[in-house]
């Protein structure tokens, strides 16, 4: 999505669900994108275990990062979790390396 959406769309990430007058979406109900946020953040689980990191929901409105030693850091939307991911192991991430899901197919084999 290019960035003129992300302004003229609000506060809320593309990616998230929203109800608003004129703004289509399946998930008309709080606890429909609720569960649909639960979902991305497990679906971003998966991929940040192969790096020791971890994303949480915080209140429906924000994610937290952390590592396993405990360092953590609250990021606004999901547009800022890879920046934040590779800041935190200190090293690029790519959640789209052949490797990387070459052992996530193979995690799932199991």
């Amino acid at each position: 999505m290019c960035s003129l959406c992300g302004i003229l769309g609000g506060n809320e990430h593309w990616a998230d669900a929203v109800a608003r007058p004129g703004i289509y979406t399946r998930n008309t109900e709080r606890l429909d994108r609720r569960r649909e946020r639960v979902n991305r953040v497990n679906a971003a689980n998966r991929v940040l275990s192969c790096f020791a990191l971890s994303l949480s929901d915080w209140q429906g409105s924000s994610y937290v990062i952390a590592n396993r030693t405990g360092k953590s850091e609250m990021i606004e939307d999901l547009g800022h979790l890879w920046p934040a991911a590779e800041k935190m192991t200190g090293r690029p991430l790519d959640p789209l390396d052949l490797a990387l899901i070459a052992r996530m197919e193979a995690m799932c084999d199991d």
